[in-house]
């Protein structure tokens, strides 16, 4: 099998290049075509260079981990949003189709409007509050149009590389002794490792059935995110706690984390106040098992290096 891997060097896209190495050849592409093998085009913004970056590489699997994250900054640049993550990605699915070839593509919780007292289900009405979630949304449907598709929607990512709310919290928790944290979102805190390993698992059951069984058995959107729930004010507490725990020379500065609802912090784009993803049909279809949220936070946090100078 040979994979084409863009967005190498993301939080999702680092642990990819670990999880899909036992697979077989991976092709992982960044940003910068000069650091890329024969300098191929890993850019989002390069719809034609990426397209024929397909067609050099000529893989049996896509797997895009590359998108524009920054959910704030995207309302200020909606051209740009709607490229990396609409236009592009309907690039990978068309030059996928022409070659017969697997996209496994990375989405977000962002394309439902977070009014649901309830898990959202795959077959649940989309409705994005925010230029990001709408260009996910997008991204989505255009992807869709490869009829060998995967779609993975997840939610509150973070790893032990790379910026994410746990770090913040720790590096203002050693230098404020109080802290303010969203208390009315809700979701599920889901590992960057954890998103690799479910697309190995994916993808090595997608290729040991015949393609035509594969594709009628196994296309589609799935919600993939840790067990359990919690809020970032839960969260950002039990990422402390846990620091102090690992790190015996860490000084927690904070006397007080206080909770306070979304109206408290005003930013441009809004966010779902629900998160929370049903994986029953993730979980089914592949028959995986997905660990609690606590778990995998728990094991990054014994992982980050340098805590103090976060």
């Amino acid at each position: 099998m040979k994979i084409l891997l863009l967005g190498r060097d993301g939080q999702v896209g680092w642990e990819l290049q670990r999880s899909l190495s036992v697979l077989g050849e991976v092709v992982a592409l960044g940003r910068h075509s000069a650091l890329n093998p024969d300098g191929l085009c890993g850019d989002l913004s390069q719809p034609e260079s990426l397209a024929q970056t397909v067609r050099t590489v000529v893989p049996d699997v896509i797997v895009n981990a590359a998108a524009h994250t920054a959910v704030d900054k995207a309302e200020s640049e909606p051209e740009l949003a709607h490229m990396l993550n609409a236009t592009a990605p309907g690039v990978l699915a068309q030059e996928a189709q022409r070659l017969g070839a697997w996209l496994l593509h990375y989405s977000t919780d962002y394309v439902f409007n977070g009014s649901s007292d309830v898990p959202w289900q795959e077959i649940d009405v989309t409705g994005p509050l925010s230029v990001y979630g709408q260009t996910k949304l997008e991204g989505e449907k255009a992807v869709a149009r490869c009829e060998k598709h995967l779609i993975l929607r997840t939610s509150w990512v973070y790893a032990a590389r790379g910026g994410n709310f746990a770090k913040t919290m720790l590096r203002l928790a050693q230098s404020r002794e109080s802290l303010q944290v969203i208390n009315d979102q809700h979701g599920a805190p889901t590992g960057a490792d954890l998103l690799a390993d479910v697309a190995a698992h994916v993808l090595r059951q997608v290729s040991q059935l015949a393609p035509e069984q594969a594709m009628k058995q196994f296309a589609g959107v799935y919600h993939v995110a840790a067990s359990g729930f919690t809020t970032w004010f839960e969260y950002a507490n039990y990422v402390i706690v846990q620091a102090a725990i690992a790190h015996q020379a860490i000084e927690i500065v904070a006397k007080e984390v206080k909770p306070v609802p979304t109206s408290a912090f005003p930013t441009p784009a809004k966010r779902p106040h629900n998160s929370r993803l049903n994986t029953q049909k993730l979980q089914t279809t592949f028959g995986l098992r997905l660990p609690p949220w606590k778990q995998g936070v728990a094991r990054m946090i014994s992982e980050i290096e340098n805590v103090k100078t976060l």
